[in-house]
């Protein structure tokens, strides 16, 4: 199994970035899939995930609205539109992959992670 991350980097408040999460070694059409982040000093927070299909979403309360998660099972690939970009959004985003899902709690447990990409958010 391998996750791979891109599309971070610096943003001033307001703007948007797109994140992209390549996934192999597995059937990733089966899997439920997050994002989360960790700020610096921080523990790992929870920000969207999608179902298999791609057909329901959760969002985290403080991204509501702003981030958008899709997935494009033909290319392997989990995006995260990200818009109206915040500091606070300021983190190391992941990918990982859901083994346990518990959407009426909006709880997940994961098995696999990638290494990371970088979002800062700053003027």
């Amino acid at each position: 199994v391998q996750l791979v991350e891109s599309g971070g980097g610096m943003v001033q408040p307001g703007g948007s970035l797109r994140l992209s999460c390549a996934a192999s070694g597995f059937t990733f059409s089966g899997f439920d899939m997050s994002w989360v982040r960790q700020a610096p000093g921080k523990g790992p927070e929870w920000v969207s995930d999608i179902n298999p299909s791609g057909g329901s979403t959760y969002y985290a309360d403080s991204v509501k609205g702003r981030f958008t998660i899709s997935r494009d099972n033909a290319k392997n690939t989990l995006y995260l539109q990200m818009n109206s970009l915040k500091p606070e959004d300021t983190a190391l985003y992941y990918c990982a992959r859901v083994v346990y899902s518990d959407y009426r709690l909006l709880k997940f447990e994961y098995d696999y992670w990638g290494q990371g990409t970088q979002v800062t958010v700053s003027s």
